[in-house]
């Protein structure tokens, strides 16, 4: 059986070569480019030999040939139109909460999204892609609304929300976006892509899956007016500490700050005083095995912690089942606070690998790789990192 072709986001009318209805108050989409000028650039923050560290959350990596900082959808647009146009490589930052780059740096352009924009009409939200995540995520608690509360604290933009599926504590975003409007570079077109056609799964999406393709430029919405109450609470954690079922809805404000609390007991909120949160948050995605993987795993755990330690194990909607990376990496024998160098494993959860002050990337892939190796000879499992790599790999 031929696989059925994936359907293609829809166009936006009118296309780019005529004035568009603005999604936001910073006007019209730009007109195409004939060259590999476009005057839109003309106004934008550059900088050369930029560093890049600060950028980040790690603070680690080197500098970019050339940095624009663009503030509008348009700026966005253009600078995306003249790398592509003049062959120049081109690397996209939000909050830099996901992102390792090499010591060596990024020789091309760097793309800063700085654009605002947040509008709420009833239980509809629509984020530019430069808006802080977290702070979206209390302005939509204190709007009275449910559906994202359970996400608070996580570093980063909102653009970068549906590319990884971002999702803690019981909620993830492709239950809530509607769609995504994104500049389709392979079209040189600005596309609405529906939930489905982002294709989510754990930690992953189309835009992932095609990263030289889209730029994210806004990001929509559909929550729910619960009279203040929170969603549905799915995580057992969250509904323990708050001494309530699972399934149970509470105050989203209570919800939201006891979501921070746990978060920041684990190093997952960002404090410029606490290295525990130089991070990425977690640096490696929970493995998702196959029922044969996961036997031969689970062997592997009896054989090394005796015959009656059970692994977690979540069973997943395709038939395979999740299991913690946190487990794996603490059972394999890196715990809190492991390492002796500038890079270590965080002293409040081993899913978090840190910055300890004058790091550098190939100090943190050093643990990294130690990691990987350590856990795949104690359980034949290969972990992999969640935030992406520029210019290095593990």
């Amino acid at each position: 059986m031929q696989p059925r072709p994936r359907p293609r986001p829809r166009r936006l009318r009118p296309p780019l070569s005529e004035p568009a209805a603005p999604l936001s108050p910073h006007g019209p989409w730009p007109r195409p480019s004939g060259g590999a000028t476009d005057r839109t650039l003309e106004h934008v923050q550059e900088l050369h030999d930029a560093p890049l560290a600060p950028l980040t959350t790690f603070r680690l990596g080197g500098p970019a040939a050339r940095l624009i900082t663009a503030t509008t959808d348009a700026e966005v647009i253009a600078a995306v139109r003249e790398a592509d146009d003049s062959g120049t490589p081109l690397l996209i930052i939000g909050g830099g909460s996901n992102l390792v780059i090499g010591d060596k740096g990024f020789d091309g352009t760097a793309l800063r999204i700085a654009t605002k924009g947040f509008e709420l009409d009833g239980t509809k939200l629509e984020l530019a892609a430069g808006e802080v995540w977290t702070d979206a995520v209390a302005r939509v608690v204190e709007a009275g609304l449910a559906g994202i509360e359970c996400l608070a604290g996580i570093p980063g933009s909102a653009g970068a929300t549906p590319i990884q599926n971002v999702g803690a504590y019981g909620q993830e975003v492709s239950s809530t976006i509607t769609e995504v409007i994104a500049y389709d570079r392979k079209t040189h077109e600005t596309v609405a892509v529906t939930n489905a056609e982002c294709a989510f799964s754990y930690r992953h999406s189309r835009f992932k899956a095609e990263p030289d393709r889209f730029v994210v430029l806004r990001v929509r919405f559909a929550l729910e007016d619960a009279q203040g109450m929170s969603a549905p609470l799915k995580y057992p954690e969250t509904a323990r500490t708050l001494g309530v079922a699972a399934g149970d809805r509470v105050p989203a404000a209570v919800a939201r700050e006891t979501v921070l609390k746990l978060r920041a007991g684990k190093g997952m909120v960002l404090d410029p005083e606490d290295h525990d949160s130089w991070s990425a948050g977690s640096f490696f995605t929970n493995p998702i095995l196959t029922e044969e993987e996961f036997a031969a795993f689970h062997a592997r755990v009896a054989d090394r912690l005796g015959p009656d330690t059970a692994p977690p194990a979540f069973p997943t909607d395709d038939g395979r089942v999740k299991t913690s990376a946190a487990w794996l990496i603490d059972k394999a024998g890196f715990t809190k606070g492991y390492g002796t160098g500038p890079a270590r494993i965080s002293t409040k959860h081993t899913l978090a690998l840190t910055n300890r002050g004058g790091a550098t990337t190939e100090d943190l892939l050093a643990l990294a790789r130690e990691v990987v190796a350590g856990v795949r000879d104690a359980f034949g499992v290969t972990l992999v990192n969640e935030p992406v790599t520029v210019g290095v790999s593990l």
